[in-house]
């Protein structure tokens, strides 16, 4: 068996499952086949009892081998590494003495199955686990422990740490349309088709926004064969039908997540699928507050796609708290900037290309000393986003609803926020261009500021305040050169990217060259660097070699006798700098001598770990 993750999208990944010459992808469904109820023909993979199912199938197999009730000797025998068994049922209460759970979590991890049952008690969680080679991870009583969601939650995030990132987990009987986006955001791979086989004989149909029973539909919003057959009378609608309408559901839901994970859009897709049940939306809440760090390992530093930010959910995802983390801890304002300008955020992204930005840019060009002010951009669900790190996700890509209110969260957040930074980056005087609805709510963190919008940032009246006030404050500040701002600037980035110390290792000795947003960083002749299009600081060799060995972060040591001939695959890894994300520029070393730089497509623990799957695109290579 071999299990191959191709695509991440935090925690939840699309992975490659090879076994007995049959390759499915996940996240999957496991379809139910008995002799009662057949499991549909376009099933990738089934689930089913040795003595029902003995033919040749082009299906990836699941046997279930007995109960774990029967007797376990006439069981060991059968159970073979060239098989996917299960040696006992996957049912049997959580609320067991647990004497009898540390029993069936020895019995269920045998060294030599590819399957092993953890009891969702997370007291013997290492029991269940010791000396277990297995890649499929079944948890045993999912159902009574998806009761009590901090348990369940807990429960997934401590079986996925301690298993890794190259197994699978197999979440059975709970799985349904509406919550199949969230478990995967999980990191649970597969599902089966319980749920839709009760739901079925209870007449119920199942939707990704919730259950209906047939006859309280008049008419279904349906278009699968099913439905359509009985679109003018949903109440004929016999057990069968329900079923492959439920099996329709399932199946075209996996796919949108499979989708959704390869636009890097999976939690946009969650943040809609919860609204429709109160405990979903526990789930997510529990995971965002209660376990950050086990999301932000697994979050990418960049994505492609728009974040869309419309609940409240929104304001707690690992990407949005990691960037305010580093604005507070590695981020400090340009030595040269005095005077700070507060501004509010635009529709369009960058803000710069805003034409609200540019009337802003057209103030500060008419002064004769523009680089003694620094903007901030006053924006929710960021907080503070200083104009150097505009470019850098989730900055440069987020969307809000905008309607001119300001909900209590967002401005508790703003102004913890802002508190913050103004401790750590102080300024002798502060320009407030934003709106009165902003000013309401942040005025007071502030000392005799300078106010110079009313009503509208860019009505005529507001633009000349602001000119004048930019002319009267920065008159008395030695001219600060542009190279020496431009310098300062991709300092400041280089901090919130590397940390303070390796930025100021990186620019020692180093010019600016360039226009915005590709400025080089130059050493005499030599580049070190260069800011891309995704807002971070792309590293040649030569800066690579000062970021890993001079301030020994964002590293990746590879074997001694690996050669490196393309890009850097997980097997090499010998040990990386922990603080590395998807994403991240890395340095590659050998001997703890720099032989190439790339961007991480794993994150530290991932590379380590794992013996398969690319840990490294290398850009430069000696």
């Amino acid at each position: 068996m071999q299990f191959v993750v191709k695509k991440r999208d935090g925690p939840a990944r699309i992975g490659e499952l090879t076994f007995d010459n049959k390759k499915i992808f996940t996240p999957n469904i496991l379809f139910v086949d008995t002799s009662r109820i057949r499991a549909p023909s376009y099933a990738d993979a089934i689930i089913t009892t040795t003595d029902h199912q003995k033919t040749e199938t082009d299906k990836i197999m699941i046997k279930v081998l007995g109960s774990m009730f029967s007797d376990t000797k006439n069981f060991d025998a059968n159970i073979s590494r060239d098989d996917l068994t299960i040696p006992y049922y996957l049912l049997y209460p959580r609320e067991l003495p647990l004497d009898l759970h540390k029993a069936a979590a020895e019995i269920n991890s045998k060294p030599t199955s590819n399957c092993c049952i953890v009891p969702g008690d997370k007291k013997i969680i290492d029991n269940a686990l010791l000396d277990s080679n297995a890649k499929l991870f079944i948890i045993g009583n999912a159902a009574q422990l998806s009761q009590h969601q901090s348990d369940f939650v807990e429960f997934i995030t401590n079986l996925r740490e301690k298993i890794g990132y190259q197994k699978m987990i197999y979440l059975p009987y709970i799985g349904s349309p509406s919550n199949l986006a969230l478990l995967t955001y999980l990191s649970v791979d597969f599902f089966d088709s319980t749920y839709a086989i009760i739901a079925a004989r209870n007449n119920i149909l199942l939707f990704p926004d919730g259950e209906y029973n047939k006859n309280m539909i008049e008419k279904t919003p349906c278009s699968c064969p099913s439905c359509i057959e009985f679109q003018d009378d949903i109440t004929e609608m016999s057990f069968q039908h329900i079923l492959n309408h439920n099996y329709f559901t399932f199946i075209n839901e996996i796919k949108n997540i499979r989708n959704n994970i390869l636009q890097g859009r999976l939690r946009e897709l969650v943040e809609t699928r919860i609204r429709s049940d109160t405990r979903l939306t526990a789930f997510l809440r529990i995971l965002d507050l209660e376990h950050h760090r086990f999301l932000e390992r697994r979050t990418p530093m960049f994505r492609s796609s728009m974040l869309i930010a419309t609940t409240k959910e929104s304001m707690y995802r690992p990407e949005i708290k990691r960037f305010q983390k580093r604005v507070i801890d590695r981020y400090r304002k340009p030595r040269s900037a005095k005077i700070l300008l507060l501004l509010p955020c635009s529709a369009k992204k960058p803000y710069s290309f805003s034409k609200s930005h540019k009337l802003f840019k057209e103030q500060l060009h008419k002064i004769q000393n523009p680089h003694v002010v620094h903007e901030i951009i006053i924006t929710s669900p960021l907080g503070v986003v200083p104009r150097e790190l505009e470019l850098t996700y989730p900055a440069s890509s987020y969307d809000i609803p905008v309607t001119g209110q300001w909900d209590e969260d967002e401005k508790k957040i703003i102004r913890t926020l802002l508190h913050k930074y103004l401790t750590h980056n102080k300024y002798d005087k502060i320009i407030m261009h934003i709106p009165p609805a902003i000013q309401d709510f942040t005025l007071d963190l502030f000392r005799n500021p300078i106010i110079t919008c009313n009503g509208s940032p860019t009505s005529r009246e507001s633009l000349q305040k602001l000119l004048d006030a930019l002319k009267k404050t920065t008159k008395n500040y030695e001219k600060t050169l542009f190279s020496k701002r431009a310098r300062e600037n991709v300092e400041c980035l280089a901090s919130f990217q590397f940390g303070r110390k390796p930025a100021q290792t990186l620019l020692a000795g180093s010019d600016i060259k360039g226009g915005y947003p590709y400025r080089k960083i130059m050493y005499k002749k030599m580049q070190l660097g260069m800011v891309t299009e995704r807002g971070l600081i792309s590293l040649t060799l030569e800066g690579a070699k000062r970021i890993a060995e001079k301030s020994q972060v964002y590293w990746v040591e590879m074997y001694d006798d690996f050669t490196l001939k393309g890009n850097l695959f997980a097997p090499g890894v010998k040990d990386a700098d922990q603080s590395i994300r998807i994403g991240d520029e890395v340095a590659v070393l050998k001997n703890n001598k720099t032989c190439a730089v790339g961007v991480a497509q794993m994150n530290a623990w991932e590379m380590i770990e794992s013996n398969k799957g690319e840990a490294v695109k290398i850009r430069h290579r000696i």
